[in-house]
């Protein structure tokens, strides 16, 4: 009997593994009425602070039409605000407003105690090397 590939193996067991963790995050953010995206938006302003428009799309994997799509929705909500970029036209920042980091203060905490359950056992030197794996399985298929 042939041996499995162990390549298409670590490539199920990766998708299943970030499929559950998708899984989590969705369930655990919806609590504040938010889905995964706009958490992660908000997530990326609470720590890098005021982004321009363009490079939030970039970080967070989601298309420009997206973007403007998620940005719009969380500003209704008042959660963020955009800023014209006085040297740049083409330039939009987009930052937390009070409510918005008042919300991360209080959801932020819960979320990473969330993520720290599921990661609970897990070896640290696992988990270094699990990032030092991932990282390189990324750049692969980037240059691939």
């Amino acid at each position: 009997m042939e041996q499995p590939n162990p390549n298409l193996k670590a490539l199920t067991v990766m998708v299943r593994a970030v499929d559950a963790l998708h899984e989590v995050i969705k369930q655990d953010v919806a609590k504040s009425g938010l889905n995964p995206t706009d958490f992660s938006v908000l997530e990326l302003l609470y720590h890098k602070g005021r982004q321009p428009i363009q490079l939030i799309g970039k970080k967070v994997l989601i298309t420009s039409s997206s973007i403007t799509y998620v940005i719009n929705k969380l500003e209704k909500k008042n959660y963020v605000v955009r800023q014209a970029c006085p040297t740049d036209g083409r330039v939009t920042f987009v930052e937390l407003t009070t409510e918005g980091r008042e919300l991360m203060d209080t959801i932020f905490p819960e979320h990473e105690q969330v993520i720290n359950q599921v990661f609970q056992g897990i070896d640290p030197s696992d988990i270094e090397t699990l990032i030092k794996t991932a990282k390189k399985i990324g750049l692969q298929a980037q240059n691939h």
